[in-house]
C-alpha cells in the first residue's frame, strides 16, 4: 500500500550510503540506508508500511502528512 507520507534521503560521505529520514515518525533521525538511492527509497517505503501496521495494531492514530502547498510560494 501507498502511503503520503515524507521521505527524506541524503548520502553520507562517512557511512558511504544513502540515509533514510522519515519526517513524521521523528522518533529517530535515521530509519533506514540503502546503497543506492533506489534501494534506500525501496526500504524507507518498507519502513513506513511498517510503522503504519504498528500503530494500527496497537490502536495508536496515524500522524498527519506533510502535504506540499497547493499555492505557488510568493518571493518578497
Amino acid at each position: 500500500m501507498i502511503y503520503n507520507y515524507s521521505m527524506v534521503i541524503q548520502w553520507s560521505q562517512e557511512d558511504q550510503l544513502f540515509l533514510v529520514h522519515l519526517p513524521e515518525f521523528p522518533w529517530q533521525e535515521f530509519h533506514t540506508h540503502g546503497r543506492t538511492y533506489e534501494e534506500a527509497a525501496k526500504n524507507g517505503q518498507e519502513v513506513i508500511e511498517a510503522y503504519v501496521a504498528m500503530l494500527l495494531e496497537e490502536n495508536k492514530p496515524l500522524p498527519e502528512p506533510r502535504i506540499v502547498p497547493t499555492k505557488p510560494l510568493q518571493v518578497a
